[in-house]
């Protein structure tokens, strides 16, 4: 006779995976521990649990109940951080609205959501006042940084008139947490949802992946500012990672180069994540000081994830040369976000560019392996396949879609049965990106399937050109494109910006010669080469910083030469 493995727990052996618990270590080890806000606004942990008690009594007043929406639309602020956990330790849910996606979009979203509650910023009132079937339906909370709790529809009139000893209860970990909008390129935006387990099992692989890494660590001693609009999938969930973790967190509000750079240099900020677009406003504005010999050119100690877009190693090198340890993170919106990380085993400060040519070629091989997508994190299955979903042997150089199984995916898409099939369709979530798997197991993201160049049968890598595009000195950023060309199917065409200093004989010409030493060297072949190429001031991009191609591909049609 077979004894039964299972049995009834006792009620306090039922413990479910909620946001709360996230709580739980940093009030009991830290509560004195600092949250910033700009120059306007600085509190303990202990202060953020009375707030958050005191929004949630709050939004309660209001109707708020289990299973309802708080829709926010706000810069990165502490009331944000505050709406990462009191919302949802209600059993409601936190809608986090793209404020940078169309008026159009922003309805659609909405209006899909049905927020019961909306807190809004004050810089946003016109537009949300514009979606008039939006804002009747629901109670409107005005978020305002000089609000002193005297205006009666005010975020802190609505907290100081609450108690803070909100009970907040236990229920089912697989209740809906947050839901957000994707910021693709192609029709609506969709929705995407995470339950209270999700979001807890991704905050504890992401910090089991960077807090045993020697490289890239996050740990309690740090200093955290995001540079990653908190709408965009949770911030990349560190919010609830660094509030776990206890550590002094520092919320920069509507980004500006010179506030960033104030708040770190004030705040002692030590880690951060970006999108190349802003790691780039952030290196150009510390050049200039460092011009004007201000203290804030100096951004040594500062680690920084990179990701959402691809991370050159052009620009990689000259983080490094600022002493920013930058590397590469990987995960899209129906991801969480994090399923990879390129931490590395050897520190990019043990390795001198200066030295003799062996170190300068580790220093080069040192960035390139930086902006490589990254391994994969704990508890995540990540797999190359080709179209019939056979699994491609790591280590080979195949490339295929990259495919995941992690407990922390988005089971699908709000009201869109067709497209949740698409994306876990055999059993694995598919992300449209191409990539490489190496023997060790770091993946390197290619293409994206949409934007692979099928160039007379054969594939080229739009994302690989882009990066030897982006090796000359004088090229600042670098798109490319297919384009349909009667004989070979499809030709490359570079879209490039060049850098301010650009002299006048740089041209299309010099950045052929420049791509002919990778097809000299073996790194491409010489068709890879495009024959087009515009040079432009600035390349289009989505609501979070992602080059947009189909604008380009709208824009730029074939015409047989280059400019």
């Amino acid at each position: 006779m077979q004894a039964s493995d299972t049995h009834a727990s006792p009620p306090g052996a039922q413990y479910p995976l909620l946001i709360k618990q996230l709580l739980l270590t940093p009030l009991a080890q830290t509560p004195d521990q600092t949250i910033v806000y700009r120059d306007i606004c600085r509190y303990t942990y202990r202060g953020l649990r009375e707030r958050i008690g005191r929004l949630a009594s709050g939004l309660q007043s209001l109707g708020v109940g289990h299973g309802d929406t708080v829709a926010i639309l706000d810069w990165d602020s502490h009331r944000y951080l505050e709406g990462f956990f009191a919302v949802p330790m209600m059993g409601a849910v936190l809608m986090t609205a793209n404020i940078r996606l169309s008026p159009q979009q922003i309805q659609y979203t909405l209006e899909q959501s049905k927020p019961k509650v909306l807190l809004v910023h004050r810089d946003f009132l016109e537009l949300v006042s514009s979606l008039r079937g939006v804002v009747d339906a629901a109670a409107m909370v005005i978020l305002d940084d000089g609000d002193d709790g005297t205006a009666a529809d005010g975020y802190e009139a609505l907290l100081a008139g609450s108690r803070p000893d909100f009970v907040f209860p236990d229920f089912d970990e697989n209740t809906r947490a947050t839901q957000f909008y994707t910021s693709g390129t192609t029709g609506l935006p969709k929705g995407v949802f995470f339950s209270h387990r999700q979001l807890v099992l991704h905050t504890l692989a992401v910090c089991v992946a960077f807090g045993t890494s020697s490289h890239g660590r996050f740990h309690r001693e740090d200093v955290y500012m995001p540079i990653t609009p908190m709408f965009h999938v949770h911030a990349w969930g560190m919010p609830y990672v660094a509030t776990m973790l206890g550590v002094k967190q520092v919320y920069p509000g509507r980004y500006t180069p010179e506030m960033l750079l104030t708040l770190r240099t004030r705040e002692g900020v030590t880690f951060s994540h970006c999108v190349p677009t802003l790691l780039q406003m952030i290196l150009d504005r510390a050049e200039s000081d460092q011009t004007d010999q201000t203290d804030q050119s100096d951004l040594s100690g500062w680690k920084i994830i990179v990701g959402g877009a691809p991370f050159s190693t052009h620009l990689a090198r000259r983080a490094m040369k600022h002493g920013i340890d930058a590397f590469a993170g990987y995960g899209m919106s129906e991801t969480a976000p994090f399923v990879t990380a390129s931490h590395q085993v050897q520190a990019i400060a043990d390795i001198n560019e200066s030295d003799d040519a062996g170190d300068a070629g580790d220093f080069d091989a040192a960035l390139a392996a930086r902006t490589r997508a990254g391994r994969a994190l704990p508890l995540v299955d990540m797999q190359i396949v080709d179209e019939s979903m056979h699994a491609l042997p790591p280590g080979n150089q195949a490339q295929g879609e990259v495919v995941l199984r992690a407990p922390w995916l988005t089971p699908g898409y709000l009201a869109n049965d067709q497209a949740t099939q698409d994306l876990w369709r055999g059993g694995y979530l598919h992300t449209g990106d191409i990539g490489v798997i190496s023997a060790d197991g770091y993946l390197r993201i290619t293409d994206r399937l949409k934007d692979v160049i099928k160039s007379g049968g054969e594939w080229l890598s739009s994302g690989t050109l882009e990066d030897l595009i982006c090796q000359h000195p004088y090229v600042r950023e670098a798109a490319v494109i297919a384009v349909p060309d009667a004989r070979w199917g499809e030709r490359p065409m570079a879209i490039v910006v060049t850098e301010i200093a650009t002299p006048s004989w740089f041209d299309a010409s010099a950045l052929r010669k420049h791509l002919g030493d990778y097809v000299t060297s073996g790194r491409i072949p010489r068709y890879a080469i495009p024959e087009a190429i515009h040079f432009v001031d600035a390349l289009p991009r989505t609501s979070v910083g992602k080059y947009d191609k189909r604008a380009m591909r709208e824009r730029y049609q074939p015409s047989g030469g280059s400019t």
